[in-house]
């Protein structure tokens, strides 16, 4: 007994030994929980019961020059239920209820709805989709159907908001429009005046203070917010939704008749440089045209007979040759270094003037002019073409500019064919808006402006930032050259290649293009036409100036120039601006007295002055006249028909008796 004793009391004195161990573990952490670990722990304890949320900053609007919604930021919800939160019997009683009411909202039969919440209860699934993309108002009745209105807990209803951005004029300009993407926190892409003009629209996102309560809710912990939210600010563009509406249309009326690729279109008001109008539209695989790259910013090419007013302006200002120089077309071609360059009239235009050879677009014509005059120094016709700020970006504010490529003496891709060829716009590249920017300087009395896509940022009613006129080039050539090159420019249109476009009524002024792209691939497969006009109009006085690129279209007629495809699109397009968009204009000059409308005034006043007492003969005075006279004689006034008076039923001379009523038949 005493051994068993004796090891009951060693193992009594382990166990005690071994709790003494554990107490003094226990001891030596709580110290260093306490003393060491404590801030970390305290923090740990904060982060999992106190969290900052974000409050997300309301996104600014964009509209249009004359006030029109482009891009707006909607709330847009999702509807999904748990369908193991509900008990047995709130689910059987309302069930049915609540597939009747999804159908009226949702569209398909009630049928499908209690077939679909019934399986998902009996999958335990806790994350059915029931609607997604729903507005505010279908969202708001969906939450007040049976069993839903039971709530979260209850009902089963859960509830999911995501903001997204909606263009309420549609598809129409949507790639200038753009977007902005966010993929993750810290990285976002975009396009267009949303991602260019970010900074302004977002705005600043706010902090709240919430702590964690029962259920996994969270409730703020003070009424003020950490960090109050900055609404963005809204962005004002350039774009007149008028002029966007007849440009897109007339664009894509044109793409569809020559089932063309793809093409692009530009309104931009002369003085200012802003882009009152932009179209992108690209051919899908089942034939319908959507926005898709924005062409005229992004796509540089070789340009065709539109560069030849470089050749032309290069030419008068070095006073190398005038517009009556004349050139032989040799037959309608010429070649250089083994390369034939022909006139796309066979058999040539005879000897003709370079003014001639410009309203005709003669390439031979045009190339022999420029060969001749800087074959021995052909930097100074690429310098013309860096004067002309051909040569470098314009530096818009959108993402994604093309850059121009200028071939330059001594560069890997100069050659002996580089000056010829660039003199009809080959060997070049360039994108629509920088040849749109050139031509828009000879509209505007040789100054040369950015085009522009912004006018101001606002806030409300006031403004943040103006975006005034920024001039790249104030002098693009002498007052002697821009007076010739307009003359010629007009004559384009009145009986050059684009004779087809003239309007005796509606002035307008521009160059064709027509360019072959990709024709350096082997036996020329993929080779295919661009068609484009550039121009301004009226031609007297340029308002706005515009161009048309249309590439790949239809050649089965052989209808591919410039001045078939991309001419009328111009002209519709110049001719519905005058006839149909609402006038701004001021009426100036109201006091000024009109000579000829005095002297009827007096006239008629002189009348009046007379006490008449016989009626007056009216006969042949506009009917709006009659009546003022007749009436001011206190008679009454019966008429018929429009135009001037052609008969009255009372003749003239017999005494006027009151009250006495007179009627005019009008013509």
């Amino acid at each position: 007994m005493a051994v068993d004793d004796k090891y009951i009391s060693y193992r009594i004195y382990l166990v005690a030994f071994a709790i003494f161990l554990i107490a003094m573990a226990i001891a030596v952490k709580l110290t260093n929980i306490q003393w060491v670990e404590g801030d970390y722990y305290r923090e740990l304890a904060k982060e999992r019961t106190v969290r900052n949320f974000v409050i997300p900053a309301n996104k600014g609007n964009i509209y249009s020059s004359d006030g029109s919604l482009l891009a707006t930021s909607i709330p847009k919800y999702i509807i999904r239920f748990d369908a193991l939160a509900p008990k047995r019997e709130a689910f059987e009683k309302n069930v049915n209820a609540l597939a009747d009411s999804l159908a009226t909202v949702l569209g398909k039969s009630a049928a499908y709805y209690q077939n679909e919440l019934r399986k998902a209860r009996a999958n335990n699934n806790r994350y059915f989709l029931v609607a997604r993309d729903l507005s505010y108002t279908d969202y708001m009745k969906i939450k007040g159907f049976p069993l839903f209105e039971l709530g979260a807990y209850k009902g089963g209803i859960i509830i999911e908001q995501k903001t997204v951005r909606e263009h309420p004029i549609g598809k129409i300009a949507e790639r200038t429009i753009g977007y902005e993407r966010k993929y993750q926190v810290g990285h976002s892409d975009g396009k267009g005046i949303e991602w260019a003009y970010r900074d302004y629209l977002n705005g600043k996102d706010g902090k709240i203070l919430k702590q964690k309560i029962a259920k996994g809710q969270w409730k703020p912990i003070r009424d003020l917010n950490e960090v109050d939210p900055q609404d963005g600010y809204d962005v004002i563009s350039t774009l007149d939704v008028y002029i966007q509406d007849i440009a897109h249309h007339a664009l894509l009326k044109q793409l569809e008749d020559y089932q063309a690729d793809h093409g692009c279109v530009v309104v931009m008001e002369t003085h200012t440089g802003q882009v009152k109008a932009i179209s992108n539209l690209g051919r899908a695989n089942d034939g319908s045209y959507y926005e898709t790259t924005n062409y005229a910013v992004a796509e540089s090419h070789e340009p065709g007979s539109t560069f030849k007013l470089v050749d032309l302006m290069s030419i008068l200002e070095d006073k190398v040759a005038d517009t009556s120089t004349v050139y032989d077309s040799h037959g309608g071609v010429v070649k250089y270094y083994g390369r034939s360059v022909r006139d796309s009239h066979t058999g040539g235009y005879g000897k003709i003037s370079l003014a001639r050879g410009f309203e005709l677009s003669s390439n031979t014509v045009m190339v022999q002019a420029v060969y001749e005059n800087y074959k021995n120094n052909p930097s100074k016709f690429v310098n013309h073409i860096k004067n002309f700020g051909l040569d470098k970006p314009l530096g818009l504010h959108l993402k994604g500019e093309g850059r121009p490529i200028i071939p330059h003496p001594g560069d890997k891709i100069w050659s002996g064919i580089s000056l010829p060829w660039m003199a009809f716009g080959y060997s070049v590249s360039v994108t629509p808006m920088q040849t749109l920017a050139f031509y828009n300087s000879v509209a505007n009395n040789g100054v040369m402006v950015r085009p522009q896509f912004v006018s101001e940022i606002k806030e409300w009613n006031k403004t943040i930032k103006k975006f005034d006129t920024e001039v790249i080039n104030p002098r693009i050539c002498s007052p002697e050259t821009l007076k010739k090159v307009r003359a010629v420019l007009g004559n384009v249109v009145k009986k050059g290649t684009a004779s087809k476009l003239y309007s005796k009524d509606f002035p307008m002024a521009g160059k064709t293009g027509t360019a072959m792209v990709n024709y350096n691939k082997a036996g020329r497969e993929g080779m295919y036409y661009a068609s484009s006009f550039v121009g301004y109009f009226p031609a007297d006085h340029p308002k706005y100036s515009c161009i048309v690129v249309v590439h790949k279209p239809n050649t089965a007629n052989n209808n591919y120039y410039g001045a078939d495809v991309a001419g009328p699109v111009f002209k519709r397009i110049a001719q519905k601006i005058f006839t149909e968009v609402p006038s701004t204009n001021e009426i100036k000059k109201l006091d000024r007295k009109i000579p000829k409308q005095e002297k009827n005034y007096n006239e008629y006043f002189a009348k009046l002055q007379k006490n008449q007492q016989l009626i007056p003969d009216v006969k042949g005075m506009p009917g709006m006249d009659a009546i003022a006279l007749l009436e001011n004689l206190g008679m009454k006034v019966r008429t018929s028909g429009m135009g001037k008076v052609k008969r009255q039923s009372l003749q003239a001379g017999q005494n006027i008796k009151k009250n006495t009523t007179i009627t005019l038949e009008l013509l």
